[in-house]
């Protein structure tokens, strides 16, 4: 299966490195709006084609999967050329900017027959079914609560400072978490308490999200693009507790009872980079002939994009291209 990357930056380059041991694809095209940062990436990665023009890597007919690795204000414009030239799409998160055009381009894909996935790497890899397996073991009783946080000191990265590139916290880290909740305690959430911090322009910095779920449980998220936190999950139960490191990208589970003493531990196995295992669902999806891939199904993506813009709402955070479409 070829596969062509659109745009060429960092998490370009990390995903080409995935790619190249990969089995049963071919790094077939890149292309970015500069031809001369094409052609090197390609050099470097072993790309057999490299394109100065989207438009123009989206017209080779031998592209299978187009991966987008553009900033996130952009995903909606390109995800959107991507199906008008009939190409499958797996696209990194924050899926696009809100949820308006997020359902727009999934009825796209749906209509089309086309595989569209969003990209959040958590949602793939075999540590979530580890998490999973330890809390239907009961191990741990009754899960009850959870915390996650995740944070890296971004304010010299443009786009995460910038209204009109869809910036702050949010949409960029706050989803780790979020994500990690869904996954954990599902989406019966009743309750809603949030609150920010805003950077200078105007997009959250920092934040505090509260969610309250139908069976009582609840979970306390942080997220921050300010300072590094320790990106811990910690899920509490009536017989002890679960203790995730790094939940953007999970390096080990610790399990301890009521006296909180370490009693099973799991280490994650080894990897490339971690985008492998998204990779091979969308390659799987495909050959099944399938619009969307079952580890983050379309239903999911657009719940956490409603989820993110009833937060941002309550902020009063509108970004500049949302004000025009709404006039």
């Amino acid at each position: 299966m070829n596969i062509a990357i659109l745009g060429a930056g960092k998490i370009a380059t990390t995903m080409a490195t995935t790619l190249q041991p990969l089995k049963g694809i071919t790094c077939y095209a890149v292309a970015s709006r500069d031809k001369k940062r094409a052609q090197a990436f390609a050099d470097k990665f072993g790309f057999s084609v490299a394109y100065g023009s989207y438009i123009d890597m989206l017209n080779d007919e031998n592209v299978d999967l187009v991966y987008i690795a553009t900033p996130h204000s952009h995903h909606y414009e390109h995800i959107k050329m991507c199906l008008d030239h009939y190409k499958n799409v797996l696209c990194e998160k924050a899926f696009t900017a809100n949820a308006e055009q997020a359902e727009e381009v999934i009825k796209i894909a749906e209509e089309r027959g086309l595989l569209l996935s969003e990209a959040i790497w958590t949602r793939y890899m075999p540590m979530r079914e580890t998490i999973n397996s330890v809390l239907r073991s009961g191990i741990i009783g009754n899960p009850t609560s959870l915390s996650a946080n995740l944070g890296y000191p971004l304010e010299h990265i443009e786009r995460m400072t910038k209204p009109e590139l869809a910036g702050g916290a949010l949409l960029d880290l706050g989803v780790y978490p979020l994500n990690f909740a869904s996954m954990v305690f599902g989406n019966d959430i009743v309750g809603i308490s949030a609150e920010c911090i805003k950077y200078e322009s105007g997009v959250d910095a920092q934040e505090t999200i509260m969610l309250r779920y139908g069976d009582g449980k609840m979970a306390s998220l942080y997220a921050t693009m300010l300072a590094q936190t320790d990106r811990r999950g910690v899920i509490n139960g009536t017989n002890g507790y679960i203790e995730v490191e790094n939940i953007n990208n999970p390096e080990g589970i610790k399990v301890y009872n009521l006296e909180r003493r370490l009693i099973a531990e799991y280490i994650a196995p080894t990897q490339i980079t971690g985008y492998e295992y998204e990779v091979n669902a969308a390659i799987e999806a495909i050959r099944e002939g399938r619009t969307e891939c079952p580890e983050m199904p379309h239903s999911e993506t657009l719940r956490m994009m409603r989820l993110m813009d009833s937060i941002r709402k309550a902020w009063g955070i509108e970004f500049p291209f949302e004000k025009k479409t709404s006039v």
